[in-house]
């Protein structure tokens, strides 16, 4: 179909995106498809189990929260090579959730309140998709997103340190659990932190060694990158070998225990299991709505990293849909909020994923793990998984974009500060929020304090430049001036001001020529602030001169009267102006 040499895409196709790679899906896609989706099941496993872990929850909901959402982006999404499932993030999202809505010990509330919160982040979303409210994520920044993710890498790292050193936390704030180690470092189980060492130092240095001898095998860095990732998975099976052969279970090292064999039941969350109060719905609403922001910002930026590379658009109101109806699945599932994975997307392009096939060939493999394999990880050890994540989140503390926004900018870099330390001290949720408010008001700072250039021409030529950067032409009666932003009512009264400024220190005077070129929008304080303007020059024997208005612009002023008021003329470029008035 076909409009104005358009080509308008059909409703279904443009709602069910897998109808349109489904009709050229040939051999070697599917062979692409899945082998990565081996890849990712491989890479996917420990991690499920581990955020699981992460988000305080029981293991299996990681299983669960890597099947049905999978199947669900498979249809609706657009990406082939983004991984949706469990994230780190969000994980730990859903535990300051959780530990805020209800504290104490964990209880069924607590599993019926992360399929809530996954429900309800997948509604979020779903708005976001039907609405065409994406714009929202807009408002957060990258200083804020930079800020709140390396904090949160601190925090989850944090909360892992009880079970590295196999002490008991029973804390979520990250200097409640710093302060609690300090005050049970006594207490520490040598076997549980030995192992953990041994954890952490196999599955730092295990990849590095399998890479370098696969490529020194074979040359390909395809098959060296994809063997390299099973490291976890061998580490699994390494600790569950030492649990047995020296029994570890009996020297008191925590293991993973009995996870339920079998798939999840599908039902919508118990409510029943929730009081029913103003206080816990509050809760659970707002934790969802951030959770859902946070998912979908990190994860339409993971798609259109991708998209560039492939050379393709992504549509992200069509993968607010998609994450929306995951998140819905995972919470029917009894899981807990999903999102995608920045690594494990990196993973399934680099192991050559194609359509979104691959998270739906990815789903089958986590469905036969969650059939056969779950009877043989009763000694996996909590510490090796909680080295996993302490090795994951390493990837999250992004030091270069820190020491890049110092350099580039104080002001973003204070936003970024800020997120982190207040993400630090009053928890994930409330550091989003501040950074998000702190970002709004840096931008209506910096919007009510434009900047304005006085300008002067460039001799033999018809361009005007800023007095203080170039050696131009001014002439003493006439005020040339731009200023570099849209006109709105926070800096209309600072419009004022600069023209009261100018004035006073032109004495000889007598136009004042605004150039209009950047200004892009103008509202009605704008618009005042102009008829004060042009007052004010009119009683001080001066006339105000507008050039260069765009066409937009120039139409909303036409339906005033400003134009018949104004004491200057309106100019098609600003050396008509200045020439006119010089001649």
């Amino acid at each position: 179909m076909y409009a104005n040499g358009t080509m308008i895409e059909p409703p279904l196709l443009k709602w069910l995106p897998f109808l349109k790679w489904a009709k050229h899906y040939d051999r070697a896609t599917f062979v692409a498809d899945g082998i990565a989706a081996l890849v990712i099941t491989i890479m996917l496993i420990p991690q499920s189990l581990a955020y699981a872990l992460l988000a305080g929850l029981p293991p299996q909901l990681g299983l669960y929260a890597s099947l049905l959402p999978l199947v669900a982006y498979a249809l609706l999404g657009s990406s082939g090579p983004l991984s949706v499932g469990p994230f780190a993030i969000t994980s730990i999202m859903t535990a300051a959730a959780l530990g805020a809505t209800f504290p104490g010990p964990f209880t069924s509330q607590h599993i019926a309140g992360a399929a809530m919160l996954a429900f309800m982040s997948g509604s979020f979303l779903l708005a976001f998709g039907i609405f065409r409210l994406g714009f929202l994520t807009n408002f957060i920044s990258f200083p804020v997103v930079t800020g709140f993710i390396s904090a949160s890498a601190i925090v989850i790292a944090s909360s892992q340190l009880g079970n590295l050193l196999g002490v008991d936390t029973n804390t979520s704030s990250f200097f409640d659990v710093i302060t609690s180690i300090i005050e049970h470092i006594h207490q520490t189980h040598i076997e549980t932190l030995l192992l953990g060492l041994c954890s952490i130092a196999f599955l730092y240095s295990v990849p590095k060694v399998i890479r370098a001898i696969t490529l020194k095998l074979t040359s390909s860095t395809l098959v060296a990158d994809s063997l390299s990732r099973t490291a976890p998975v061998l580490a699994m099976l390494v600790a569950i070998l030492a649990v047995v052969v020296l029994d570890l279970e009996a020297r008191n090292v925590v293991l993973l225990g009995d996870i339920p064999r079998g798939l999840p039941q599908l039902s919508l969350p118990d409510w029943q299991q929730l009081t029913w109060d103003f206080n816990t719905w509050k809760s659970l609403v707002s934790s969802a709505l951030l959770i859902s922001i946070i998912g979908f910002v990190s994860s339409l930026s993971a798609a259109q990293a991708f998209a560039a590379k492939q050379r393709q658009r992504i549509n992200p109101n069509q993968e607010a849909l998609s994450l929306g109806v995951a998140n819905i699945s995972s919470g029917l599932s009894g899981a807990f909020p999903v999102a995608a994975s920045l690594s494990r997307s990196a993973v399934n392009f680099n192991a050559g994923a194609k359509t979104p096939a691959t998270s739906a060939f990815t789903a089958i493999g986590m469905a036969i793990s969650c059939l056969f394999l779950t009877p043989y990880l009763y000694y996996l050890p909590v510490v090796t998984l909680a080295a996993m994540i302490l090795l994951a989140v390493l990837t999250l503390f992004d030091f270069n974009a820190m020491l890049r926004t110092w350099e580039f900018n104080r002001q973003d870099f204070s936003a970024l500060l800020i997120t982190m330390v207040l993400t630090l001290v009053n928890g994930v949720e409330w550091g989003l929020v501040s950074g998000v408010l702190l970002s709004i008001v840096l931008h209506l700072y910096r919007s009510s304090h434009p900047h304005v250039a006085v300008l002067g021409r460039v001799p033999s030529t018809e361009h005007f430049r800023n007095i203080d950067r170039h050696d131009v032409i001014t002439d003493p009666q006439i005020v040339s001036f731009r200023v570099d932003s849209s006109l709105y009512f926070a800096n209309a009264r600072f419009l004022e001001d600069r023209v009261n400024e100018l004035v006073a220190s032109h004495p000889k005077a007598k136009h004042l020529i605004l150039m209009c070129s950047a200004i892009n929008d103008i509202d009605a304080s704008a618009l005042e602030s102009l008829y004060d303007i042009n007052q004010y020059l009119k009683d001080a024997d001066m006339q105000l001169h507008l050039s260069e208005v765009k066409g937009p612009i120039l139409d909303r002023i036409k339906r005033s009267d400003f134009l018949d008021q104004m004491t200057g003329n309106l100019y098609l470029s600003h050396y008509l102006a200045w020439k006119d008035l010089t001649s």
